[in-house]
């Protein structure tokens, strides 16, 4: 891997890109008292690691010229040409909408979301300047800094690991946690940290019982690593089992890197062999792989010593997947005659990232609320995930906590609306069981069954939600009492009772009088106007009949309004 200074001997992009962001900022300082140019560096660094292209590594160092120097849009793109001048432009723009503070959340994040649709690249390298800000977060206020580790959690760890980069998302979870939950980190640090030194000497053993195990059956090994969980990981994973450390399996796990997925599968065989394993425990991501891409096998055995310990398998490839996504497979490739920047960055990517974006660019449309919009973006979209499956074998990811109601409207609309049961693994389950990770799942529906308005609380997405409220809309309307409003004009005579008698007539047709005027007199002849509703849908013939024999009446006349 080159590093920005091999870089900048190699791209005179980049090399230009340096020289003026470091002129740009020049006297300008950070929090910490360092030039601020450092932290461009650090961004652009990460971006280089990342194998992203010249233009994002240029993009990088001048990502906050147009925010904080005098130097504008017009200047990045006589300089550096519309592709740089593109993606300082887009993170120019989420700049902005951060530094409007909490009440433009919504704005930001949708800002946030359009800037990954149009161009991934865009977030990548505001994945880079948020990871190198919170690597200098002692500097900021203690209330800046909880701010910002809070929402390092909740939104750009997430996107990290939707785009494959469970690395980064582990890496920005970890520093943002003692600020974020300072007193759940320190009781995981006080609880946990004898306890990672002690499971580590243990997997020392193991590893190398392992390698003569790989000698003696031939299985050819790239690589052994031991892998200690991440701290936020651990912390929400106790969360889950109710602070139960007896359930964590995995606070220190073999990874096992070979070079073919046979020999994964080879792998598998022989440590079931060696070792029993733990039912229920066996994962292949490698067969049926995460909607992010993630590719490996899983097992927990009974292993040295009878110690549950979980061992991951994968090969070379699959692992560079799983540390850095979009890093694995960002390919150098040269646009073809008459491409644009933003098709070409998009075809860079892989299949599942591609796929997981397009699908972003149409959820986003679901909702015009903001309110909306930020819930469901954090419960539905960024939200700790289970996969579970159709009969058919198709992969559904949905929120944790998701219901049978949720599945059902994340596979279609209709089947939701038609929901009348649901099966787990081939057992009935009720409308409000939680679905787990790997289940198989199976709606029943029945022709004319419609939702029911407690459906609202069972259902767990916002998504699902938002369906069931609609189409309870639209049978409210096809089920609300039609009526007709209609305005009756008498000429009537001048008498004492006249208005009393109409109103009565039709009081008794069931018509409610909104309003009555009386109109001027003419000799003895008057008008008496009525504006009023009928719950039938045609005005009732024997009603104007009726009018007429009332003594006085001369004539009648009506309109309908509606």
């Amino acid at each position: 891997m080159s590093t920005l200074m091999e870089k900048l001997n190699t791209s005179p992009l980049v090399k230009h890109a340096y020289d003026f962001a470091e002129h740009a900022h020049k006297g300008q300082l950070r929090k910490s008292g360092d030039p601020y140019f450092t932290h461009c560096v650090g961004v652009a660094e990460s971006v280089l690691k990342w194998n992203l292209d010249d233009q994002s590594i240029a993009a990088a160092l001048l990502h906050d010229v147009v925010e904080d120097t005098s130097y504008t849009r017009e200047d990045i793109a006589s300089q550096f040409g519309k592709e740089v001048a593109f993606l300082v432009e887009g993170l120019t723009k989420l700049e902005e909408a951060e530094s409007r503070g909490s009440h433009s959340e919504a704005e930001s994040l949708r800002k946030m979301l359009l800037a990954m649709v149009e161009d991934p690249r865009v977030i990548i390298i505001k994945l880079a300047d948020r990871y190198h800000n919170l690597r200098t977060l002692q500097h900021l206020s203690p209330e800046r800094q909880k701010t910002f580790a809070k929402e390092s959690i909740d939104i750009f760890a997430p996107i990290a690991y939707r785009l494959g980069m469970n690395e980064l998302k582990g890496e920005i979870e970890d520093i943002s946690f003692p600020y974020a939950f300072p007193e759940e980190y320190a009781w995981v640090m006080n609880t946990f940290k004898g306890l990672y030194a002690e499971r580590a000497n243990y997997l020392r053993r193991v590893t190398i019982h392992l390698s003569q195990e790989f000698s003696r059956y031939h299985i050819p090994i790239t690589e052994i690593q031991t892998r200690a969980k991440h701290h936020y990981s651990l912390y929400k994973k106790l969360l889950k089992y109710n602070m139960n450390q007896d359930k964590i399996y995995d606070l220190v796990a073999v990874r096992i890197i070979v070079p073919s997925v046979g020999d994964c599968y080879a792998v598998l065989g022989m440590l079931h062999k060696l070792w029993k394993p733990l039912p229920g425990r066996i994962k292949d991501y490698i067969a049926m792989k995460k909607p992010n891409g993630y590719q490996s096998l899983h097992t927990t055995v009974f292993c040295l010593d009878n110690r549950i310990t979980e061992f991951q398998i994968r090969t070379q490839d699959m692992h560079a997947l799983a540390e850095n996504g979009v890093a694995a497979h960002w390919l150098y490739k040269e646009q073809t005659r008459g491409s644009d920047a933003v098709s070409a960055a998009k075809a860079r990517l892989g299949e599942t990232e591609r796929q997981w974006i397009e699908r972003l660019r149409n959820w986003q449309n679901d909702f015009t609320s903001s309110e909306e919009f930020v819930d469901s973006l954090k419960h539905d979209v960024l939200s700790d995930q289970i996969y579970v499956f159709t009969p058919q074998g198709d992969i559904v990811e949905l929120p944790d906590g998701s219901s049978p109601l949720d599945f059902a409207y994340k596979i279609h609309t209709e089947i939701g609306n038609t929901y009348a049961g649901a099966k787990a693994d081939g057992h009935i389950v009720s409308l409000t069981y939680r679905l787990q990770n790997g289940q198989i799942v199976e709606v029943m529906t029945q022709k004319n069954k419609k939702p029911a308005r407690d459906w609202i609380k069972t259902a767990h997405t916002s998504l699902a939600r938002k369906k069931i409220k609609h189409e309870l809309n639209v049978l409210e309307q096809k089920t609300r009492p039609t009526t007709t409003r209609l305005e009756l004009k008498l000429t009537v005579e001048n008498r004492v009772g006249m208005l009393r008698d109409a109103t009565e007539l039709l009081s008794a047709h069931h018509c409610n009088i909104e309003k009555v005027t009386s109109g001027a007199t003419l000799d003895k002849f008057t008008t008496l106007s009525f504006l009023c509703t009928f719950k039938e849908k045609s005005v009732p013939s024997a009603l104007v009949v009726k009018l007429k024999k009332i003594r006085g009446i001369k004539e009648v006349e009506y309109k309908v309004k509606n």
